[in-house]
């Protein structure tokens, strides 16, 4: 196991439960990890993950809506969920002491929820609202017109949240059949941080669980095969909104999940755009003052992942913020970081995965993904190893295997033809 202090159990189900021990807090983070996401939907239930998401909250066989939010609420703990393109994942942060009934409300919605019609057309109506708010806010919207570009009409392409037409289309009993297939206990992980017991909290969750995990055990679902489809280097995507700034987003596929290399891809993504000393900060905001807003960051999935680069600026300086992107690229493909530059991301990025973990839902969120993700966790010294033993000739020959490719560009502003861009993704 990862260390002293995190242990792992399966159970004859399938079910996976990993806690990490942390006796000098008082409070305790219970999350319930399934392995399902947008990219696990066919296009006639696009979205249906994340809908699921909304509806598991709407009420169980024991429990109303009200029930939920109230139980939590009266300990003064907080609950929550998310969905991205491989997991979803329910969590609720409470005091130690109450991690009994984090266990028995969280559970009972995976387990038990109702998904009745009338909640389903209510939800409908959120979730919309939710797209609507998500088109609204080009920082948002910038982000799934890039990856409908780079991988196209694809499982990985698709937005997280469906489209107006997927969401309005989907019946009760194609959501709730997508529920009753996807969350099976070989499917789930339960991760839970803080001043708690290994031993106590399996036993807590199969009081809560009960019947549930008397199903024959299946394999652990691990996308360890998955391929993503990327079709659209070199193209340009343009939604055109009059908004007083132009919102940018250029990026190139990079390293999936399962390789090696990503903690060199972390360290360059900091080099590049992680903080306010790297060299796309420096070179549009602070030397020429082209944009507030400049960052970079990276993916990993199954299959694929990128390294992308983002600014909003004023329209009439666009052009001249992509071309830089470009330059910032060509540089390093060329001459490489100074060891100065080097040091200073990958301290940025042993810095921020410390003082990340230094509350239990953080600690949760990492033993959780660690263990859906890769079927084992890592301890953090052995993922700061991993840092540390990144050089500069490795940044070197990962930079030029990725920064030498045709970039894929999306835009969001008033801008209603690509002709302008077009120099931005020539090889």
């Amino acid at each position: 196991m990862a260390s002293e202090t995190t242990r792992r159990t399966i159970l004859p189900s399938g079910l996976r439960i990993v806690t990490e021990e942390v006796t000098t807090v008082r409070s305790a983070s219970f999350g319930i990890w399934a392995n399902v996401g947008s990219r696990d939907e066919s296009p006639s239930v696009a979205g249906a993950s994340h809908f699921l998401e909304h509806l598991l909250f709407k009420g169980t066989t024991k429990r109303t809506a009200l029930d939920i939010s109230s139980a939590i609420d009266a300990v003064g703990g907080e609950m929550n969920a998310f969905t991205s393109k491989e997991y979803t994942c329910f969590y609720a942060r409470v005091i130690d002491t109450d991690i009994e009934l984090a266990s028995d409300v969280i559970c009972d919605m995976i387990t038990s929820s109702i998904v009745k019609s009338a909640d389903v057309d209510a939800e409908r109506n959120v979730v919309l609202e939710e797209i609507s708010m998500r088109d609204d806010d080009p920082g948002d919207l910038i982000h799934d017109l890039f990856s409908d570009v780079l991988y196209g009409d694809t499982p990985v392409g698709r937005p997280i949240l469906g489209t107006v037409q997927s969401i309005t289309d989907m019946s009760r009993t194609s959501v709730n059949n997508y529920y009753k297939k996807r969350y099976q206990p070989e499917n789930l992980v339960i991760a839970v941080a803080g001043n708690v017991k290994h031993d106590d909290v399996v036993e807590l969750v199969k009081k809560a669980m009960g019947d549930f995990l008397s199903t024959k055990a299946q394999p652990a679902n691990i996308r360890t095969s998955a391929t993503a489809k990327i079709s659209g280097q070199g193209e340009i995507g343009i939604i055109y909104k009059k908004i007083e700034q132009a919102n940018l987003l250029l990026g190139v596929p990079s390293v999936d999940r399962n390789d090696p290399r990503r903690f060199a891809v972390a360290v360059l993504n900091s080099a590049l755009g992680g903080g306010m000393s790297s060299r796309l900060f420096q070179e549009i905001r602070e030397k020429r003052g082209l944009a507030y807003s400049v960052y970079s960051s990276s993916q990993h999935f199954a299959g694929a992942g990128t390294l992308s680069f983002y600014a909003g600026c004023n329209p009439d300086k666009a052009v001249e913020v992509a071309a830089i992107f470009r330059e910032v690229m060509a540089d390093v493909v060329a001459n490489g970081l100074s060891e100065q530059e080097v040091e200073r991301a990958k301290g940025q990025v042993r810095g921020s995965l410390v003082l990340g973990q230094e509350d239990t839902g953080s600690r949760m969120v990492r033993i959780g993904k660690s263990e859906l993700v890769y079927g084992e966790i890592m301890s953090m010294d052995q993922v700061l190893a991993e840092v540390a033993s990144v050089t500069r000739e490795s940044l070197f020959a990962i930079s030029k295997e990725l920064l030498t490719q045709q970039p894929t560009l999306a835009v969001v502003g008033p801008f209603k033809k690509d002709t302008l861009f077009r120099s931005a993704v020539v090889a």
